[in-house]
């Protein structure tokens, strides 16, 4: 369990029920560190609550006291999709406990779900993603940096997929890179000839050294996903792009493209590696937006 001391957490009821519910996670869910994470601080924020409320039996939580838990979060602006997050990880919880003989019911499940303003992602127009992946010399930081756009794209990676490659993920002879994603399940994701070339480029000038990732940083050791977006942010402004770009923006860009050209969504959830077509659904919004632009601009019936 994280040290709550050092997280400036205060729980105190609780605690050994979350302590064994994030153990349970990691070993026999193999759930990825940052979502064991994620359910810890929405169940330590939710105990600190029940502390406030000076309710410090397991039988006193009730779908009154989760409901006023989730109208607290939503008063301090919380948002539809963190609420939804919330009353998540406290169902799962539950279902743990009932599991583990130490509650009879999930008071969660009869707390009605807090509806979510449907936001489409950003994206970024193909001209400024060439821009950024046009390689201007052999110096190896910008070949590293191009690197990073150009799979994050090419691939469609989530930033934590990309820091996570090793050199031995690679099959260059086919194209294909092993990545691991959400839940710790492999995939392998296609690469294009471009892609393939500015790695082979990439591997050349890379210092040689024990470590086996495939992206290093100063000391020789594997990036974190916070050099990743600082690359793709400063990138962006030395070839002049106007945005704020950053990492989770190309893998929608490359979404949104692939399902304009293929029109298979079944393709792009396997390409994206996501669990549930639902997750990929919000990508036909993005092209009817698309559809929608083409037709304002060259119908004849459009409203000019």
């Amino acid at each position: 369990m994280v040290n709550h001391e050092k997280n400036k957490y205060k729980v105190r009821f609780l605690s050994k029920e979350i302590e064994d519910f994030v153990k349970y996670l990691g070993v026999e869910k193999n759930y990825a560190s940052n979502t064991i994470l994620s359910y810890e601080r929405d169940l330590v924020k939710f105990s600190n609550f029940l502390d406030k409320k000076k309710v410090n039996d397991l039988i006193l939580i009730d779908s009154e006291i989760i409901n006023l838990f989730i109208m607290e979060l939503r008063h301090g602006d919380t948002s539809g999709k963190s609420l939804k997050r919330y009353l998540s990880s406290i169902r799962v919880f539950f279902n743990f406990l009932i599991e583990n003989n130490q509650v009879k019911i999930n008071p969660a499940l009869s707390v009605k779900t807090p509806k979510i303003d449907k936001v489409l992602p950003k994206t970024i127009d193909f001209d400024d993603l060439n821009k950024m992946m046009t390689i201007t010399s052999s110096k190896y930081k910008e070949i590293r940096s191009v690197l990073m756009i150009e799979m994050l794209y090419s691939c469609g990676l989530r930033v934590s997929e990309l820091v996570g490659i090793n050199l031995t993920d690679f099959d260059m002879s086919e194209g294909f890179v092993k990545v691991i994603g959400k839940g710790g399940k492999a995939r392998f994701s296609p690469m294009g000839k471009t892609t393939t070339s500015v790695l082979k480029d990439y591997i050349k000038q890379r210092p040689v050294c024990s470590s086996q990732a495939l992206f290093l940083n100063k000391k020789n050791t594997r990036v974190s996903t916070r050099t990743v977006q600082n690359v793709v942010k400063r990138r962006a402004l030395e070839v002049g792009v106007s945005i704020n770009v950053h990492p989770h923006m190309l893998r929608h860009a490359a979404a949104t493209h692939f399902l304009q050209s293929s029109h298979d969504l079944r393709t792009v959830q396997e390409f994206l590696g996501h669990k549930s077509i639902k997750s990929t659904q919000v990508y036909t919004h993005l092209d009817f937006l698309e559809l929608s632009k083409v037709y304002d601009e060259f119908h004849p019936r459009a409203k000019k």
